[in-house]
Protein backbone atom coordinates (compact mmCIF):
# COMPACT_ATOMS: atom_id res chain seq x y z
CA UNK A 1 0.00 0.00 0.00
CA UNK A 2 1.06 3.59 -0.76
CA UNK A 3 2.10 5.73 2.30
CA UNK A 4 -0.22 8.72 2.57
CA UNK A 5 -1.74 11.69 4.71
CA UNK A 6 -5.40 9.11 4.82
CA UNK A 7 -3.52 6.30 5.90
CA UNK A 8 -5.22 6.24 9.03
CA UNK A 9 -8.62 5.06 7.71
CA UNK A 10 -7.38 1.61 8.02
CA UNK A 11 -7.50 2.24 11.90
CA UNK A 12 -11.26 1.23 11.26
CA UNK A 13 -10.35 -2.17 10.41
CA UNK A 14 -11.33 -5.28 12.43
CA UNK A 15 -9.74 -8.91 13.18
CA UNK A 16 -11.42 -11.43 12.82
CA UNK A 17 -9.63 -14.39 13.42
CA UNK A 18 -10.98 -17.78 14.80
CA UNK A 19 -8.72 -19.17 17.52
CA UNK A 20 -7.81 -22.41 17.91
CA UNK A 21 -8.36 -25.19 18.87
CA UNK A 22 -12.41 -24.12 16.92
CA UNK A 23 -12.78 -26.25 14.03
CA UNK A 24 -13.61 -24.19 10.72
CA UNK A 25 -16.30 -24.00 8.90
CA UNK A 26 -17.24 -22.34 6.29
CA UNK A 27 -21.86 -22.98 4.81
CA UNK A 28 -22.78 -21.74 1.36
CA UNK A 29 -26.02 -21.10 1.01
CA UNK A 30 -27.71 -20.08 -3.01
CA UNK A 31 -29.19 -16.54 -2.53
CA UNK A 32 -32.52 -16.86 -4.18
CA UNK A 33 -32.48 -19.83 -5.51
CA UNK A 34 -35.75 -20.76 -5.41
CA UNK A 35 -36.65 -18.09 -8.37
CA UNK A 36 -33.19 -19.06 -9.76
CA UNK A 37 -34.65 -22.73 -10.07
CA UNK A 38 -37.30 -21.56 -11.73
CA UNK A 39 -36.26 -19.50 -14.21
CA UNK A 40 -33.65 -22.23 -15.44
CA UNK A 41 -36.67 -24.70 -15.29
CA UNK A 42 -34.66 -27.29 -12.84
CA UNK A 43 -36.72 -30.58 -12.48
CA UNK A 44 -38.99 -30.57 -8.99
CA UNK A 45 -38.51 -31.48 -6.10
CA UNK A 46 -34.79 -32.54 -7.52
CA UNK A 47 -32.95 -31.74 -10.67
CA UNK A 48 -30.06 -34.14 -10.56
CA UNK A 49 -27.89 -31.73 -13.18
CA UNK A 50 -28.32 -29.14 -10.40
CA UNK A 51 -27.31 -31.21 -7.54
CA UNK A 52 -24.41 -32.65 -9.71
CA UNK A 53 -23.47 -28.87 -10.90
CA UNK A 54 -23.00 -27.76 -7.13
CA UNK A 55 -21.12 -31.61 -5.84
CA UNK A 56 -18.69 -30.40 -9.23
CA UNK A 57 -18.28 -26.75 -7.73
CA UNK A 58 -17.90 -28.32 -4.47
CA UNK A 59 -15.12 -31.24 -5.61
CA UNK A 60 -13.50 -27.98 -6.93
CA UNK A 61 -12.94 -26.05 -4.18
CA UNK A 62 -11.97 -29.53 -2.04
CA UNK A 63 -9.32 -29.53 -4.74
CA UNK A 64 -8.06 -26.18 -5.05
CA UNK A 65 -8.19 -25.71 -1.07
CA UNK A 66 -5.80 -28.81 0.42
CA UNK A 67 -7.06 -27.45 4.39
CA UNK A 68 -10.55 -28.46 4.03
CA UNK A 69 -10.97 -31.94 4.84
CA UNK A 70 -14.48 -32.65 4.56
CA UNK A 71 -17.83 -31.42 2.55
CA UNK A 72 -21.25 -31.96 3.16
CA UNK A 73 -24.12 -30.47 1.27
CA UNK A 74 -27.80 -30.95 -0.23
CA UNK A 75 -29.88 -28.94 -2.56
CA UNK A 76 -28.60 -25.23 -3.22
CA UNK A 77 -26.12 -25.22 0.02
CA UNK A 78 -22.93 -26.86 1.38
CA UNK A 79 -20.39 -26.89 4.30
CA UNK A 80 -16.79 -27.39 4.01
CA UNK A 81 -15.02 -28.33 7.44
CA UNK A 82 -11.04 -27.53 7.18
CA UNK A 83 -8.26 -29.42 9.22
CA UNK A 84 -7.74 -28.50 12.86
CA UNK A 85 -4.39 -27.33 12.38
CA UNK A 86 -5.29 -24.99 9.40
CA UNK A 87 -3.72 -21.39 9.43
CA UNK A 88 -5.64 -20.69 6.47
CA UNK A 89 -5.02 -17.02 5.56
CA UNK A 90 -4.15 -16.51 9.58
CA UNK A 91 -7.44 -17.93 10.36
CA UNK A 92 -9.10 -14.40 9.37
CA UNK A 93 -13.11 -15.45 9.33
CA UNK A 94 -14.39 -12.43 6.46
CA UNK A 95 -11.23 -13.69 4.09
CA UNK A 96 -12.11 -17.76 4.55
CA UNK A 97 -15.64 -17.18 3.68
CA UNK A 98 -15.05 -14.47 0.97
CA UNK A 99 -12.41 -16.59 -1.10
CA UNK A 100 -14.38 -20.12 -1.00
CA UNK A 101 -18.33 -18.28 -1.80
CA UNK A 102 -16.07 -16.11 -4.73
CA UNK A 103 -14.44 -19.05 -5.90
CA UNK A 104 -17.31 -21.68 -5.38
CA UNK A 105 -19.69 -19.22 -7.19
CA UNK A 106 -16.85 -18.42 -10.11
CA UNK A 107 -16.72 -22.38 -10.97
CA UNK A 108 -21.05 -22.37 -10.91
CA UNK A 109 -20.75 -20.13 -13.48
CA UNK A 110 -17.83 -21.71 -15.87
CA UNK A 111 -19.00 -24.91 -15.55
CA UNK A 112 -22.73 -24.86 -15.97
CA UNK A 113 -22.59 -25.60 -19.60
CA UNK A 114 -20.97 -28.98 -18.66
CA UNK A 115 -24.44 -29.72 -17.17
CA UNK A 116 -26.92 -27.61 -18.69
CA UNK A 117 -25.56 -27.65 -22.58
CA UNK A 118 -29.08 -26.38 -23.53
CA UNK A 119 -29.80 -23.60 -21.12
CA UNK A 120 -28.35 -19.91 -21.01
CA UNK A 121 -27.48 -18.50 -17.70
CA UNK A 122 -29.83 -16.13 -17.45
CA UNK A 123 -29.08 -14.46 -14.55
CA UNK A 124 -25.89 -14.56 -11.87
CA UNK A 125 -26.05 -17.69 -9.35
CA UNK A 126 -24.73 -15.48 -6.22
CA UNK A 127 -24.78 -17.15 -2.76
CA UNK A 128 -24.38 -16.21 0.88
CA UNK A 129 -21.57 -17.59 3.14
CA UNK A 130 -21.25 -17.91 7.10
CA UNK A 131 -18.58 -19.37 9.33
CA UNK A 132 -19.69 -21.46 12.31
CA UNK A 133 -16.86 -22.10 14.94
CA UNK A 134 -17.52 -25.60 16.20
CA UNK A 135 -15.16 -25.31 19.80
CA UNK A 136 -14.94 -28.88 19.70
CA UNK A 137 -14.96 -32.08 17.74
CA UNK A 138 -18.41 -32.93 19.03
CA UNK A 139 -19.87 -29.63 18.19
CA UNK A 140 -19.12 -30.51 14.60
CA UNK A 141 -20.41 -34.04 14.72
CA UNK A 142 -23.98 -31.83 16.36
CA UNK A 143 -23.32 -29.41 13.40
CA UNK A 144 -23.15 -32.09 10.40
CA UNK A 145 -26.40 -34.21 12.29
CA UNK A 146 -27.89 -31.14 12.41
CA UNK A 147 -27.41 -30.44 8.35
CA UNK A 148 -28.02 -33.75 7.35
CA UNK A 149 -31.51 -33.79 9.40
CA UNK A 150 -32.19 -30.58 7.37
CA UNK A 151 -31.30 -32.81 4.16
CA UNK A 152 -33.80 -35.44 5.37
CA UNK A 153 -36.76 -33.42 6.33
CA UNK A 154 -36.59 -30.71 3.79
CA UNK A 155 -36.52 -33.38 1.10
CA UNK A 156 -39.43 -35.24 2.22
CA UNK A 157 -41.50 -32.85 2.84
CA UNK A 158 -40.79 -31.01 -0.48
CA UNK A 159 -41.14 -34.52 -2.54
CA UNK A 160 -44.74 -34.54 -0.96
CA UNK A 161 -45.54 -30.93 -1.81
CA UNK A 162 -44.46 -32.00 -5.52
CA UNK A 163 -46.63 -34.62 -5.99
CA UNK A 164 -49.36 -32.96 -4.97
CA UNK A 165 -48.83 -30.18 -7.15
CA UNK A 166 -48.63 -32.73 -9.97
CA UNK A 167 -51.88 -34.62 -8.92
CA UNK A 168 -53.60 -30.98 -9.25
CA UNK A 169 -53.12 -29.54 -6.38
CA UNK A 170 -52.84 -25.73 -6.24
CA UNK A 171 -49.68 -24.50 -4.25
CA UNK A 172 -51.71 -22.91 -1.27
CA UNK A 173 -53.69 -26.36 -0.92
CA UNK A 174 -50.34 -28.85 -0.97
CA UNK A 175 -49.29 -26.79 1.58
CA UNK A 176 -52.26 -26.83 3.55
CA UNK A 177 -52.57 -31.02 2.79
CA UNK A 178 -49.40 -30.86 4.53
CA UNK A 179 -49.46 -28.36 7.24
CA UNK A 180 -48.63 -29.57 10.53
CA UNK A 181 -47.94 -33.37 9.18
CA UNK A 182 -45.43 -35.77 10.64
CA UNK A 183 -42.69 -37.46 8.96
CA UNK A 184 -44.78 -40.85 9.63
CA UNK A 185 -47.57 -39.18 7.93
CA UNK A 186 -45.46 -37.88 5.07
CA UNK A 187 -44.04 -41.59 4.53
CA UNK A 188 -47.70 -43.14 4.63
CA UNK A 189 -48.75 -40.31 2.15
CA UNK A 190 -46.49 -40.69 -0.61
CA UNK A 191 -47.01 -44.40 -0.32
CA UNK A 192 -50.57 -44.80 -0.13
CA UNK A 193 -51.30 -41.77 -2.80
CA UNK A 194 -48.51 -42.00 -5.38
CA UNK A 195 -47.16 -45.62 -4.81
CA UNK A 196 -43.43 -44.45 -3.72
CA UNK A 197 -41.66 -45.71 -1.06
CA UNK A 198 -39.30 -42.74 0.11
CA UNK A 199 -36.68 -45.27 1.06
CA UNK A 200 -36.18 -46.29 -2.65
CA UNK A 201 -35.54 -43.00 -3.80
CA UNK A 202 -31.58 -42.09 -5.07
CA UNK A 203 -29.62 -41.61 -2.08
CA UNK A 204 -28.39 -37.85 -3.07
CA UNK A 205 -31.79 -37.35 -2.89
CA UNK A 206 -32.29 -38.53 0.76
CA UNK A 207 -28.79 -38.69 2.61
CA UNK A 208 -26.93 -35.55 0.37
CA UNK A 209 -23.49 -35.60 -0.49
CA UNK A 210 -20.18 -35.86 1.48
CA UNK A 211 -16.91 -35.01 -0.42
CA UNK A 212 -13.59 -35.49 1.78
CA UNK A 213 -10.23 -36.84 0.66
CA UNK A 214 -8.88 -40.95 -0.27
CA UNK A 215 -5.31 -41.89 -0.78
CA UNK A 216 -4.80 -43.30 -3.72
CA UNK A 217 -2.23 -44.78 -6.06
CA UNK A 218 -1.10 -42.38 -8.59
CA UNK A 219 1.38 -42.85 -11.48
CA UNK A 220 3.77 -39.96 -10.54
CA UNK A 221 6.33 -40.67 -13.80
CA UNK A 222 8.01 -43.49 -15.29
CA UNK A 223 11.58 -44.73 -15.03
CA UNK A 224 14.21 -45.34 -17.32
CA UNK A 225 12.58 -48.61 -18.37
CA UNK A 226 9.74 -47.48 -18.89
CA UNK A 227 8.26 -48.30 -15.17
CA UNK A 228 5.27 -46.20 -13.48
CA UNK A 229 6.73 -44.89 -10.30
CA UNK A 230 3.33 -44.76 -7.40
CA UNK A 231 2.66 -42.61 -4.86
CA UNK A 232 -0.02 -41.85 -2.89
CA UNK A 233 -1.92 -38.96 -3.43
CA UNK A 234 -5.10 -37.21 -2.15
CA UNK A 235 -8.16 -37.66 -4.07
CA UNK A 236 -11.84 -36.21 -3.42
CA UNK A 237 -14.36 -38.79 -3.45
CA UNK A 238 -18.15 -38.15 -3.71
CA UNK A 239 -19.87 -40.72 -1.30
CA UNK A 240 -23.96 -40.81 -0.12
CA UNK A 241 -24.27 -42.76 3.35
CA UNK A 242 -27.37 -42.90 5.33
CA UNK A 243 -25.16 -41.14 8.29
CA UNK A 244 -22.40 -38.97 8.04
CA UNK A 245 -21.78 -38.45 11.74
CA UNK A 246 -22.27 -42.66 12.70
CA UNK A 247 -19.34 -43.98 14.40
CA UNK A 248 -18.74 -46.70 12.19
CA UNK A 249 -18.87 -44.56 9.19
CA UNK A 250 -16.57 -41.31 10.31
CA UNK A 251 -14.22 -43.69 12.33
CA UNK A 252 -13.16 -45.35 8.88
CA UNK A 253 -12.03 -42.53 7.31
CA UNK A 254 -8.07 -42.54 7.89
CA UNK A 255 -7.78 -39.24 6.80
CA UNK A 256 -10.78 -37.72 8.70
CA UNK A 257 -9.30 -39.05 12.12
CA UNK A 258 -5.89 -37.98 11.30
CA UNK A 259 -6.89 -34.18 10.39
CA UNK A 260 -9.96 -33.83 12.41
CA UNK A 261 -10.26 -36.66 15.16
CA UNK A 262 -12.45 -39.54 15.56
CA UNK A 263 -16.07 -39.86 16.99
CA UNK A 264 -16.69 -40.70 20.13
CA UNK A 265 -20.36 -41.24 20.69
CA UNK A 266 -22.99 -41.52 19.01
CA UNK A 267 -26.03 -38.39 17.96
CA UNK A 268 -28.84 -38.83 20.26
CA UNK A 269 -30.63 -35.92 19.66
CA UNK A 270 -29.82 -32.41 17.77
CA UNK A 271 -30.20 -28.85 19.44
CA UNK A 272 -30.69 -26.47 16.99
CA UNK A 273 -30.29 -23.41 19.07
CA UNK A 274 -27.16 -25.07 20.54
CA UNK A 275 -25.67 -25.36 17.18
CA UNK A 276 -26.35 -21.80 15.91
CA UNK A 277 -24.92 -20.49 19.24
CA UNK A 278 -21.97 -21.29 17.83
CA UNK A 279 -22.02 -18.98 14.39
CA UNK A 280 -19.29 -16.91 13.91
CA UNK A 281 -20.54 -13.33 13.30
CA UNK A 282 -18.99 -9.90 13.29
CA UNK A 283 -22.31 -7.14 13.94
CA UNK A 284 -21.50 -3.80 12.14
CA UNK A 285 -22.47 -0.67 13.90
CA UNK A 286 -25.68 1.15 12.99
CA UNK A 287 -25.95 4.23 11.08
CA UNK A 288 -22.16 4.43 9.83
CA UNK A 289 -21.23 3.87 6.00
CA UNK A 290 -20.42 0.68 5.58
CA UNK A 291 -17.65 -0.24 2.79
CA UNK A 292 -17.38 -3.77 1.29
CA UNK A 293 -14.34 -3.62 -0.42
CA UNK A 294 -12.78 -6.83 -2.79
CA UNK A 295 -9.51 -7.58 -4.00
CA UNK A 296 -8.44 -10.22 -6.86
CA UNK A 297 -7.21 -13.34 -5.41
CA UNK A 298 -3.76 -13.82 -6.69
CA UNK A 299 -4.54 -11.52 -9.40
CA UNK A 300 -0.79 -11.34 -10.49
CA UNK A 301 -0.59 -14.54 -11.68
CA UNK A 302 -4.27 -14.73 -13.17
CA UNK A 303 -2.85 -11.96 -15.39
CA UNK A 304 0.22 -13.52 -16.38
CA UNK A 305 -1.44 -16.55 -17.25
CA UNK A 306 -4.30 -14.72 -19.22
CA UNK A 307 -2.01 -12.55 -20.97
CA UNK A 308 -3.18 -9.23 -19.42
CA UNK A 309 -1.49 -5.57 -21.03
CA UNK A 310 1.53 -4.52 -19.03
CA UNK A 311 0.71 -1.87 -16.94
CA UNK A 312 -2.71 -1.89 -17.54
CA UNK A 313 -5.07 -3.89 -19.68
CA UNK A 314 -7.98 -1.71 -21.39
CA UNK A 315 -10.55 -4.59 -21.38
CA UNK A 316 -9.56 -6.32 -17.91
CA UNK A 317 -10.37 -2.77 -16.18
CA UNK A 318 -13.23 -2.43 -18.34
CA UNK A 319 -14.68 -5.54 -17.28
CA UNK A 320 -14.52 -4.83 -13.25
CA UNK A 321 -16.05 -1.81 -13.95
CA UNK A 322 -19.54 -4.14 -15.72
CA UNK A 323 -19.05 -6.11 -12.94
CA UNK A 324 -19.33 -3.03 -10.20
CA UNK A 325 -22.46 -1.70 -12.74
CA UNK A 326 -23.74 -4.94 -12.32
CA UNK A 327 -23.37 -5.00 -8.41
CA UNK A 328 -25.02 -1.68 -7.71
CA UNK A 329 -27.91 -2.83 -9.86
CA UNK A 330 -28.78 -5.69 -8.50
CA UNK A 331 -27.93 -4.27 -4.73
CA UNK A 332 -30.22 -0.98 -3.98
CA UNK A 333 -28.06 0.19 -0.89
CA UNK A 334 -24.72 0.88 -2.61
CA UNK A 335 -24.72 4.69 -3.40
CA UNK A 336 -21.22 4.36 -4.89
CA UNK A 337 -18.09 2.55 -5.60
CA UNK A 338 -14.45 2.97 -6.40
CA UNK A 339 -12.13 0.25 -8.70
CA UNK A 340 -8.77 0.08 -9.49
CA UNK A 341 -6.47 -2.80 -10.96
CA UNK A 342 -8.41 -5.93 -9.15
CA UNK A 343 -10.00 -4.01 -5.99
CA UNK A 344 -13.52 -2.41 -5.93
CA UNK A 345 -15.14 -0.71 -2.77
CA UNK A 346 -18.58 -0.61 -2.45
CA UNK A 347 -20.16 1.86 -0.28
CA UNK A 348 -23.93 1.28 1.60
CA UNK A 349 -25.73 4.08 2.41
CA UNK A 350 -25.68 5.31 6.39
CA UNK A 351 -29.29 4.43 7.10
CA UNK A 352 -28.91 0.99 4.80
CA UNK A 353 -32.29 -1.34 5.59
CA UNK A 354 -29.80 -4.41 4.32
CA UNK A 355 -30.20 -6.03 7.18
CA UNK A 356 -34.01 -6.38 7.25
CA UNK A 357 -33.52 -7.40 3.07
CA UNK A 358 -32.27 -10.47 4.68
CA UNK A 359 -34.52 -11.52 7.42
CA UNK A 360 -35.74 -14.22 5.80
CA UNK A 361 -32.29 -16.03 5.67
CA UNK A 362 -31.28 -14.65 9.17
CA UNK A 363 -33.91 -13.83 11.39
CA UNK A 364 -32.28 -10.80 13.33
CA UNK A 365 -32.09 -7.38 13.59
CA UNK A 366 -28.60 -7.06 13.80
CA UNK A 367 -26.47 -6.01 10.33
CA UNK A 368 -23.64 -8.59 9.87
CA UNK A 369 -20.68 -8.59 7.94
CA UNK A 370 -20.85 -12.12 6.38
CA UNK A 371 -24.17 -11.65 4.87
CA UNK A 372 -23.83 -8.52 2.87
CA UNK A 373 -20.17 -9.20 2.13
CA UNK A 374 -20.32 -13.12 0.91
CA UNK A 375 -23.25 -11.65 -1.15
CA UNK A 376 -21.57 -9.08 -2.90
CA UNK A 377 -18.01 -10.44 -3.76
CA UNK A 378 -20.58 -14.19 -4.58
CA UNK A 379 -22.22 -11.68 -7.24
CA UNK A 380 -19.39 -10.12 -8.26
CA UNK A 381 -17.64 -13.16 -8.97
CA UNK A 382 -20.25 -14.80 -11.20
CA UNK A 383 -20.19 -11.70 -13.16
CA UNK A 384 -16.57 -11.41 -13.99
CA UNK A 385 -17.01 -15.30 -15.31
CA UNK A 386 -20.41 -14.27 -17.41
CA UNK A 387 -18.99 -11.45 -18.54
CA UNK A 388 -15.62 -12.70 -19.57
CA UNK A 389 -16.19 -13.30 -23.07
CA UNK A 390 -17.71 -10.38 -23.73
CA UNK A 391 -14.24 -8.39 -22.90
CA UNK A 392 -11.74 -11.38 -23.94
CA UNK A 393 -13.58 -13.50 -27.16
CA UNK A 394 -10.69 -14.67 -28.24
CA UNK A 395 -8.98 -16.05 -24.92
CA UNK A 396 -10.54 -18.76 -22.96
CA UNK A 397 -10.94 -18.65 -19.17
CA UNK A 398 -8.39 -21.07 -17.87
CA UNK A 399 -9.30 -21.25 -14.32
CA UNK A 400 -11.47 -19.38 -11.99
CA UNK A 401 -11.03 -16.20 -10.97
CA UNK A 402 -12.08 -15.22 -7.19
CA UNK A 403 -11.97 -12.44 -4.93
CA UNK A 404 -11.51 -11.58 -0.94
CA UNK A 405 -13.67 -9.38 0.93
CA UNK A 406 -14.24 -7.32 4.01
CA UNK A 407 -16.54 -5.02 5.39
CA UNK A 408 -15.39 -1.82 7.57
CA UNK A 409 -17.80 0.79 8.73
CA UNK A 410 -17.22 4.75 8.91
CA UNK A 411 -18.91 6.65 11.11
CA UNK A 412 -18.73 10.14 9.03
CA UNK A 413 -18.94 11.59 5.69
CA UNK A 414 -15.17 13.13 5.88
CA UNK A 415 -13.57 10.17 7.39
CA UNK A 416 -15.65 7.76 4.19
CA UNK A 417 -14.48 10.53 2.15
CA UNK A 418 -10.90 10.00 3.39
CA UNK A 419 -10.78 6.45 3.42
CA UNK A 420 -12.22 6.78 -0.69
CA UNK A 421 -9.17 9.66 -1.07
CA UNK A 422 -6.58 6.71 0.50
CA UNK A 423 -7.54 4.32 -2.52
CA UNK A 424 -6.90 6.90 -5.52
CA UNK A 425 -3.92 7.95 -4.10
CA UNK A 426 -2.39 4.66 -3.73
CA UNK A 427 -3.83 4.12 -7.34
CA UNK A 428 -1.54 7.01 -8.15
CA UNK A 429 1.72 5.65 -6.70
CA UNK A 430 1.15 2.49 -7.87
CA UNK A 431 0.04 3.14 -11.55
CA UNK A 432 3.09 5.46 -11.55
CA UNK A 433 5.38 3.21 -10.57
CA UNK A 434 4.05 0.05 -12.46
CA UNK A 435 4.24 2.27 -16.03
CA UNK A 436 8.11 3.17 -15.59
CA UNK A 437 9.00 -0.68 -14.12
CA UNK A 438 6.82 -1.96 -17.13
CA UNK A 439 8.92 0.57 -19.99
CA UNK A 440 12.05 0.05 -18.21
CA UNK A 441 11.51 -3.78 -18.61
CA UNK A 442 9.69 -3.46 -22.18
CA UNK A 443 13.70 -1.36 -22.64
CA UNK A 444 15.15 -5.17 -22.33
CA UNK A 445 16.28 -4.57 -18.46
CA UNK A 446 15.61 -7.15 -16.09
CA UNK A 447 12.61 -6.75 -13.87
CA UNK A 448 15.05 -7.07 -11.19
CA UNK A 449 17.02 -3.98 -12.53
CA UNK A 450 13.68 -2.38 -13.19
CA UNK A 451 13.54 -2.59 -9.26
CA UNK A 452 16.76 -1.08 -8.47
CA UNK A 453 16.34 1.92 -11.46
CA UNK A 454 12.92 3.28 -8.88
CA UNK A 455 14.43 2.33 -5.72
CA UNK A 456 13.74 5.20 -3.98
CA UNK A 457 12.29 7.33 -6.48
CA UNK A 458 9.55 10.45 -5.75
CA UNK A 459 6.95 11.00 -8.21
CA UNK A 460 8.37 13.95 -10.00
CA UNK A 461 11.85 12.01 -10.54
CA UNK A 462 9.54 8.85 -12.04
CA UNK A 463 7.42 12.46 -14.45
CA UNK A 464 11.15 12.98 -15.73
CA UNK A 465 11.85 9.26 -16.17
CA UNK A 466 9.22 8.58 -18.53
CA UNK A 467 9.50 12.15 -19.88
CA UNK A 468 13.39 11.69 -20.38
CA UNK A 469 13.85 8.45 -21.18
CA UNK A 470 10.75 6.98 -22.83
CA UNK A 471 9.15 10.61 -24.53
CA UNK A 472 5.55 9.65 -22.18
CA UNK A 473 4.03 12.64 -20.80
CA UNK A 474 2.47 10.73 -17.62
CA UNK A 475 -0.20 13.19 -17.18
CA UNK A 476 -1.79 12.17 -20.64
CA UNK A 477 -2.42 8.93 -20.32
CA UNK A 478 -5.98 7.41 -20.03
CA UNK A 479 -7.31 8.73 -16.86
CA UNK A 480 -8.83 5.56 -16.01
CA UNK A 481 -5.46 4.34 -16.02
CA UNK A 482 -4.44 7.60 -13.27
CA UNK A 483 -6.99 7.49 -11.22
CA UNK A 484 -9.07 4.31 -11.00
CA UNK A 485 -12.99 4.35 -11.66
CA UNK A 486 -16.22 5.52 -9.72
CA UNK A 487 -19.29 4.04 -10.53
CA UNK A 488 -22.81 5.83 -9.06
CA UNK A 489 -26.34 5.86 -9.50
CA UNK A 490 -27.92 8.82 -10.83
CA UNK A 491 -31.33 10.49 -10.25
CA UNK A 492 -32.83 8.98 -12.67
CA UNK A 493 -31.50 5.45 -11.26
CA UNK A 494 -28.85 4.89 -14.19
CA UNK A 495 -25.86 3.54 -13.06
CA UNK A 496 -22.84 5.28 -14.81
CA UNK A 497 -18.99 4.95 -14.43
CA UNK A 498 -16.98 7.46 -14.61
CA UNK A 499 -13.19 8.62 -13.47
CA UNK A 500 -12.40 11.77 -12.10
CA UNK A 501 -10.79 12.99 -9.04
CA UNK A 502 -12.55 12.11 -5.79
CA UNK A 503 -9.85 12.92 -3.43
CA UNK A 504 -10.58 16.75 -3.80
CA UNK A 505 -13.76 17.83 -1.25
CA UNK A 506 -15.04 20.13 -4.72
CA UNK A 507 -15.48 16.40 -6.07
CA UNK A 508 -18.38 15.91 -3.35
CA UNK A 509 -19.58 18.75 -3.41
CA UNK A 510 -20.38 18.42 -7.48
CA UNK A 511 -21.78 14.77 -6.48
CA UNK A 512 -23.26 15.92 -3.11
CA UNK A 513 -26.99 13.83 -4.34
CA UNK A 514 -24.69 10.48 -3.87
CA UNK A 515 -24.41 10.58 0.03
CA UNK A 516 -28.01 11.97 0.64
CA UNK A 517 -29.75 9.87 2.98
CA UNK A 518 -32.79 8.23 1.73
CA UNK A 519 -35.74 7.99 3.43
CA UNK A 520 -36.39 4.18 5.11
CA UNK A 521 -39.30 3.39 3.33
CA UNK A 522 -38.16 4.73 0.07
CA UNK A 523 -35.32 2.32 0.90
CA UNK A 524 -37.27 -0.44 1.55
CA UNK A 525 -39.35 -0.03 -1.61
CA UNK A 526 -36.38 -0.07 -3.99
CA UNK A 527 -35.89 -3.93 -2.73
CA UNK A 528 -39.18 -4.34 -5.01
CA UNK A 529 -37.46 -3.16 -7.98
CA UNK A 530 -33.97 -5.68 -7.49
CA UNK A 531 -33.84 -8.82 -9.76
CA UNK A 532 -33.48 -11.03 -6.96
CA UNK A 533 -34.68 -11.27 -3.32
CA UNK A 534 -33.09 -13.69 -0.15
CA UNK A 535 -33.23 -17.33 -0.59
CA UNK A 536 -35.53 -19.35 2.06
Amino acid sequence: MANSKYEYVKSYEFEDEIMQPNLIVVRLDGRNFERFSEIHEFEKPNDVRALNLMNSCATAVVEEYPDIVFSYGFDDEYSFVFKKTSNFYQRRASKMLTLIVSFFSSVYATKWKEFFPQKELEYPPSFHARVISCATLEVLQVYLAWRQNACHSDNLCRTCFWMLIRSGKTIEEAKEALKDCQKEEKNELLFQRFGINYKKLPEMFRQGSCIFKTEVEVVVKYDEHGNPIKRLRRKPNIVHTQNIVAKKFWNEQLVLVKELGGFEDEIAKIKTEYVKSFLFENKLLPSTYIVIRIDGCHFHRFSDIHGFEKPNDAQALNLMNTCAVAVLKEFHDIVFAYGVSDEYSFVLRKNSQFNQRQASVYKTDNIFSSQIVSAIVSFFSTMYAMKWKEFFPQKNLKYPPSFDGRAVCYPSEEILQDYLAWRQVDCHINNQYNTCFWMLVKSGKTKAEAQQCLKGTQTQEKYELLSRQFGTDYSSLPVMFRQGSFVYRMKLQEVVVDHSNIIERSFWKEYSSILEEMPAHTSAANECTQTSVSAS
